[in-house]
């Protein structure tokens, strides 16, 4: 039997851990699933996965297999495409993973542009303001605004942006302006529950706990809460920047140093990294900057 189809099937059965799925991926059927992995178990002479009728998990020596066999079919891959002079070319599937607010407000219009520029490549956008699991979700990029803890990814810094205090004129005409950041303890305030903890702001590095009474992981609705006048929220800037001009939005506390918080793309790390992910991760740095 060919060895690296089964590792193959071996690798994607791991990442979904479901011979099932894994047929229905690779356009199998689940006993040839089965048959290739029982085959490279027996080849190796050990166990790959530990079998329950409702779902399959990856023994101590499979996982050990598993980033071996990831990093060979990796660099077969790329080969392939160097001796097809692909490797330089943007080419194929580009899958990103990226926050709803960044992707629709900041990110929709570069992709378009780089499109244009590449009209071989192929998006799959994933909008999710959870952190995507790049290995499990096979993601090539994913934008996120956080400091990074993961030694198996790389980044590149895209841009440092600032946090703005803001609420809606009829919520400061009925409740006041506060003055200074303790003040915020008296006031409702609408938070990202992303953050952690949600309920503490920072001002110039000095934390505040604040009066949270409404929390959301969906800073449209954080946004949309504001405008109807149910609180004081934090956002970036370029967020809601739009409001701040029609006066559905008053800035406050703006002669307040803000939070700021690093958005990086993240990519797996990995010596040989496709031109398309590198090319984009450049394009949208330089677009960013550009537009800041």
């Amino acid at each position: 039997m060919d060895k690296l189809t089964c590792l193959s099937v071996f690798a994607t059965a791991a990442r979904l851990g479901s011979f099932t799925a894994t047929a229905d991926e690779l356009n199998m059927t689940q006993g040839a699933v089965s048959k290739r992995i029982a085959w490279l178990e027996q080849d190796l002479g050990f166990t790959l996965f530990n079998r329950t009728p409702r779902k399959i998990t990856l023994t101590d020596a499979g996982s050990e297999y598993l980033a071996c066999s990831q990093e060979v079919l990796e660099k077969l891959s790329l080969t392939e495409h160097q001796i097809r002079n692909e490797q330089s070319k943007v080419v194929g599937k580009l899958r990103i993973s990226a926050p709803s607010a960044f992707a629709t407000k900041r990110l929709a219009e570069p992709l378009k542009h780089f499109m244009a520029l590449h009209p071989g490549l192929e998006l799959d956008i994933s909008v999710n303001d959870q952190h995507a699991d790049l290995f499990k979700d096979n993601i090539d990029i994913a934008i996120r605004a956080a400091h990074l803890e993961d030694s198996n990814l790389k980044a590149k810094k895209l841009i440092e942006h600032s946090l703005c205090y803001f609420a809606s004129p009829c919520y400061l005409a009925e409740n006041g302006i506060p003055q200074n950041p303790s003040q915020l303890r008296n006031h409702q305030c609408i938070t990202y529950s992303l953050m952690r903890p949600s309920n503490i702001w920072s001002f110039e590095g000095r934390k505040v706990q604040v009066n949270e009474v409404i929390k959301s992981d969906s800073p449209d609705m954080i946004v949309k809460m504001a405008r109807l006048g149910a609180g004081i929220a934090a956002m970036p800037k370029w967020m809601v920047a739009e409001y701040f001009e029609n006066g559905e939005l008053v800035e406050i506390l703006p002669q307040k140093q803000a939070f700021s918080l690093p958005m990086y793309a993240v990519y797996k790390n990995s010596n040989y990294i496709p031109h398309k992910i590198g090319a984009f991760i450049d394009f949208l740095s330089a677009h960013l900057k550009e537009h800041e």
